[in-house]
Order: C-alpha cells, then sequence, then structure tokens
C-alpha cells in the first residue's frame, strides 16, 4: 500500500491564497481547497478550527506578499523609500487585485483596527525626512494614504486606468502640498 500523501498547513494556505487570487474571497470554501488539493476536507479541519481561523492564516500570507511589493518597490531605488511605498501599495493593488481586496476592501467591522508595520514604518520615514512629531506625521501619513488608497482602489475596481507617470507625479503634488501645510504648521 503507497504511503498517504500528507497535506500540510502550509499546503492548506498556499491553496487558499492562490484561490482568491484567482477568483476571489467568496471562491475559498472547504470543498473547493479540497478539490484543488485532490483530497477531502478532513485535512483542512485538522488543521484548522475552523474556515475563520484558516481565513486569518490566509490574510497573514497575503500580508506577506503586500509587504514584498514594498520591498521590492523600494529596492526598485526609482522613487524615494517612502514614494515606493505608495507605489508598491499601488502595484499591489494592480497586480494583485483580489488580494489587496481581502486586505484592503473588506468589511473590518469588529475587527481590532491597529497600525501595521508598514504603517508606522511610513510614519517613521516622516518624522526622519520632515522632523515633524509623530502625532503630526501620522497624520500626514493618513492623508497621503486616503489618496494612495483611491488610486488603488480605482485600479481594482478598473474605474479608471491611470498610467505610472501620472500616478508618479499625483503622488508627488499631493505629497508636496501636505508635506507643506504640515510643516508651515510647526513653523519650519
Amino acid at each position: 500500500m503507497p504511503p498517504k500523501v500528507k497535506i500540510t498547513k502550509e499546503d492548506i494556505i498556499k491553496t487558499a491564497l492562490e484561490l482568491i487570487r484567482t477568483s476571489g474571497e467568496q471562491s475559498v470554501n472547504a470543498r473547493a481547497i479540497a478539490c484543488s488539493l485532490n483530497c477531502s476536507t478532513q485535512p483542512i479541519f485538522s488543521n484548522f478550527i475552523n474556515m475563520d481561523a484558516l481565513l486569518k492564516e490566509v490574510i497573514k500570507a497575503g500580508y506577506d506578499c503586500y509587504l514584498n511589493f514594498l520591498k521590492r518597490e523600494v529596492e526598485s531605488e526609482k522613487y524615494p523609500k517612502y514614494k515606493a511605498f505608495g507605489m508598491g501599495y499601488i502595484h499591489f493593488a494592480k497586480e494583485e487585485k483580489e488580494l489587496f481586496k481581502l486586505l484592503f476592501m473588506r468589511d473590518r467591522t469588529g475587527e481590532v483596527n491597529e497600525y501595521s508595520p508598514d504603517f508606522e514604518q511610513s510614519v517613521q520615514m516622516i518624522v526622519d525626512t520632515t522632523g515633524i512629531s509623530p502625532e503630526k506625521a501620522r497624520l500626514m501619513h493618513l492623508e497621503m494614504w486616503t489618496c494612495v488608497h483611491g488610486i488603488a482602489t480605482m485600479l481594482v475596481t478598473s474605474f479608471v486606468a491611470l498610467d505610472w507617470e501620472l500616478i508618479s507625479n499625483v503622488l508627488t503634488d499631493v505629497y508636496q502640498g501636505v508635506r507643506a501645510r504640515h510643516l508651515t504648521e510647526v513653523g519650519k
């Protein structure tokens, strides 16, 4: 008798992530994952107490994918680091539409809304380059993020097509305006 193939937790997460990428979050259920893995649903529920627990792990894996987009954008050295984070966010939205929706466009009612590590890193970049207080930098980043998220959302939903040069120029213009206002307010 041939040995049984063991389906790992990582296999299940990877498969669920791929299902989301190709068909969206609504396509992820125990049967679809089992079918993709060519197994029963038993390995899924042996590794995860329920589908919500699996989805939490899939969100973490999706977030890692997003962080890799940011890292690649920064490493390209095409933009200053803070701008590279914004461009990476937008690139992620364009290239990974369904993952972007899962991470940044889902209903978060009932979730604890904490700032993510990349958010805090962005705030620190603003503090380091402008000298404004962390509180002001947090507000400045929130203002910038609403612009970046708006552009990303327009691309994800195919609301409008924008070329990368225009996106880059918009981010520069908005950053310079928001930065100037915050620096004026603190007398710098």
